[in-house]
């Protein structure tokens, strides 16, 4: 993985195949921040989630602040990818989304400009019922959701859960997210496929986000495929659900034999392995090192001298690193703005849709007409009078130098409503004033501007582009609907 640079992110821009656009949503406490903290570190990024000082206040986040990482990943951590991609390199466009009361009416806003979407629940405390509200609208917006159970750590160290205890939470976890899935997703659209979440399929991680570790069943199954003479995905599949493990009779059955040797898959790969790990660092056991070097994970002589919670948390993170777990289910399991744009486009653009500025969309063209989707426009906290205009590019290329007309959400071609045209002085890359000259579609941007020309949201396009239509308006959750989910 590289430093997050201009130049570098720039270039991947280029491959809209090796981006994702995506949303970290849960609900207060549940831990998003602190997932996303990780994610950014390991891009060698300074930033926190929490940048706002408000936020910071209140403990939580708000003004959907954006992060563009950029990662370059190994062949051997693609060797299985089977989608489309140029190169190694990646571009994680990150927007992180509020979860107060005071701003539940902008959280589908920031599903606009996402494809999809990281959804962390506690593992304790399970769907709350704001996420259901949040996992609706992400439905409607067509975004891909991705599973995180987070705060594992609470099952080894605050409840001391055995592991069929722990299998069982998490699998209510899934459950419930699932049936929520299943209850508003809509059967007369495939454009989505199926949108449930399965721990075999590389769908759900596990995560201690305070302590910095995550997994899926990709971590193990790589470890144990060749040992039981099997592919990779099989061997997912048998770390989870009706999958029992005999290490007596060497054979696996789909229900327990009633032996105490057998034990479910999940329990005797994954979670039995962690909580001895976990024991022995915090109880100072001798058995660490040579458990430690069994499953290569190679420490810092430095971080050899700690001991307890600080040895666990660096051997943990050593081990089960939470960045790669995120990073690999983003881009195995989120669709690229070249793939989502096919199908959300009939979402997205309120004119006809054999016009070329939707052909244009669908297609995720650089060289098609300029749609710039302006999601909010963010007063400079620093410099009084200067806002920011968060958004995407769906179409076309947006340069410095370059004269765009703006349309509000409800302008009608030909209509009286009168259209403001700017002059673009400044783009940005993520929210560091890291600038480029030219930006194409599939990419999330800001722009700086001295004035703000732009009320709340707004479609951005070539001055010539006088038949164009803004973007569809969003379906709005009633007020009160809201309110009950703080309740």
């Amino acid at each position: 993985m590289m430093k997050s640079r201009a130049d570098e992110m720039r270039r991947i821009m280029d491959f809209k195949h090796n981006i994702r656009n995506v949303s970290v949503i849960a609900h207060a406490g549940h831990g998003k921040s602190t997932l996303t903290n990780y994610l950014v570190v390991a891009a060698e990024d300074v930033w926190r989630a929490d940048t706002h000082q408000d936020d910071a206040e209140h403990g939580i986040t708000m003004k959907f602040p954006g992060i563009n990482l950029y990662y370059e990943m190994s062949n051997d951590f693609l060797k299985n990818y089977k989608g489309k991609r140029q190169g190694n390199r990646y571009l994680l466009e990150l927007i992180d989304t509020p979860w107060a009361m005071d701003f539940s009416s902008e959280v589908p806003a920031s599903h606009r400009i996402a494809d999809g979407a990281l959804v962390v629940v506690d593992c304790v405390e399970g769907v709350s019922v704001q996420t259901e509200t949040v996992l609706r609208q992400a439905l409607d917006q067509k975004i891909r959701p991705v599973l995180i159970i987070n705060k594992m750590d609470r099952f080894f160290l605050e409840l001391q859960l055995d592991g069929e205890d722990a299998y069982q939470r998490c699998s209510m976890v899934i459950e419930s997210a699932n049936a929520i899935l299943a209850t508003y997703d809509d059967p007369s659209s495939t454009s989505l496929g199926d949108v449930r979440v399965y721990p075999e399929k590389g769908t759900v991680a596990f995560s201690a986000g305070l302590h910095g570790w995550a997994f899926t069943l990709t971590n193990f199954a790589k470890k144990f495929a060749s040992k039981f003479g099997v592919d990779e995905a099989t061997m997912m599949e048998r770390l989870w659900g009706e999958n029992f493990f005999d290490p007596k009779t060497k054979k696996w059955t789909n229900h327990h034999t009633g032996s105490p040797s057998c034990r479910r898959g999940f329990v005797q790969f994954c979670y039995e392995p962690i909580k001895q790990i976990i024991r022995d660092c915090t109880e100072g056991k001798a058995g660490l090192w040579p458990m430690l070097g069994k499953l290569g994970v190679t420490m810092k002589s430095e971080e050899k001298d700690s001991t307890g919670m600080t040895l666990m948390k660096l051997v943990m993170q050593s081990w089960l690193p939470a960045s790669t777990a995120l990073v690999e289910m983003m881009i195995f399991q989120l669709p690229s703005p070249a793939d989502a744009q096919k199908y959300r486009v009939e979402n997205l653009y309120e004119g006809p849709l054999h016009a070329k500025y939707a052909k244009a969309i669908r297609n995720c063209d650089p060289h098609g007409p300029l749609m710039f989707y302006v999601l909010r426009m963010i007063p400079a906290a620093s410099d009084k009078g200067r806002f920011f205009a968060l958004g995407r590019i769906l179409s076309g290329t947006l340069s410095t130098g370059m004269k765009v007309r703006i349309m509000d959400p409800d302008y009608v071609p030909g209509g009286e409503k009168k259209k403001e045209n700017v002059l673009i002085k400044t783009i940005w890359i993520g929210n560091v004033q890291e600038t480029v000259e030219d930006m194409p579609c599939g990419n999330i941007l800001t722009l700086y501007s001295k004035a703000q020309f732009i009320t709340k949201n707004a479609i951005l396009t070539n001055t010539k582009e006088v038949d164009a239509h803004p973007i569809r308006a969003m379906k709005r959750t009633i007020l009160s609907k809201i309110l009950r989910c703080f309740r």
